[in-house]
């Protein structure tokens, strides 16, 4: 019998709608998979891919769990450096999409 597996400490919600995927949201979602693996969090933060958010103008949409950070309208750059602000220094900054 397979054991259940840990509930993550952070949750990354990625909305997967058509616009969020059009403006780089997979290309994103991929990057942080990536970059969380390399970080050696993969099993601490789970990125899940949402349905639409209806935020279609300011695509890609991330939240970030449980801090309650909207990520929209940055660059896959920009996303990563909020993950490495707000996950792995554990940080609760100010939003960057807010700036």
């Amino acid at each position: 019998m397979s054991r259940f597996p840990d509930n993550p400490k952070q949750v990354i919600y990625a909305c997967s709608s058509g616009k969020c995927q059009k403006r780089g949201g997979k290309e994103i979602r991929k990057a942080l998979r990536d970059h969380l693996k390399m970080a050696g969090l993969k099993d601490d933060v789970e990125i899940i891919k949402t349905d639409c958010t209806d935020r279609c103008k300011h695509g890609p949409i991330f939240c970030i769990q449980p801090q309650n950070i909207w990520l929209h309208d940055l660059s896959e750059q920009q996303t990563l450096q909020a993950l490495k602000e707000h996950i792995q220094t554990g940080q609760n900054q100010k939003n960057p999409s807010d700036s």
